[in-house]
């Protein structure tokens, strides 16, 4: 048997979630659908900077002389030139698993940053990784509200019956098939 006080909790608590809940659900009627050729200012802005960045370790490693005794090798550069220039297309293809994996390059970034933050032994080096920390942090927040247009895309091309979802498989009505008008099924 539960002490008398969590069971009094417990209305507060659903309550609460429901309003969350309701809350949740304004937002995403809130978002609208990127247009096919419309990006956002901050994709913009990651689709260059991943590029930018597959670009420079391409030219690192092509023009450093011993790569291996500077810490890394040709294969790592060619497996990160590909991953940068990946993630550049499909962010540019509107993917969002694209976005998904460039927030998660960035918020490794920042990561790194915080920590050669604490080492830093000049001026100059914790101002570098105070502007990589707010650059970093900057386009991290910027492209959540991106991610979520991503979804309402891909959740209205998925409402409309017989078409297929930027990122998903072709999605059908249960009218079409005869079965009932209540629910969709992926097909």
């Amino acid at each position: 048997m539960a002490p008398p006080d969590t069971q009094l909790q417990r209305p507060s608590e659903s309550s609460r979630s429901a309003r969350t809940r309701a809350r949740d659900e304004q937002l995403r009627a809130a978002l609208e659908p990127l247009a096919p050729d419309e990006r956002p200012a901050p994709l913009k802005v990651a689709i260059v900077v991943s590029a930018l960045m597959g670009i420079a370790v391409a030219v690192g490693t092509a023009t450093i002389h011993d790569l291996p005794t500077h810490g890394g090798s040709i294969p790592g550069g060619i497996f990160l030139f590909s991953l940068l220039e990946a993630l550049a297309v499909g962010m540019y293809q509107q993917r969002y698993w694209a976005v998904v994996s460039f927030e998660g390059l960035v918020a490794f970034q920042m990561l790194v940053a915080s920590l050669a933050l604490v080492l830093a032994s000049t001026i100059t080096a914790a101002l570098g990784c105070t502007l990589a920390l707010f650059l970093g942090g900057w386009l991290f927040w910027t492209l959540i509200r991106v991610m979520g247009r991503l979804q309402a895309t891909t959740l209205a091309a998925a409402a409309a019956p017989g078409t297929q979802a930027a990122d998903g498989p072709t999605v059908a009505s249960h009218t079409d098939a005869g079965v009932g008008d209540s629910c969709d099924r992926v097909a």
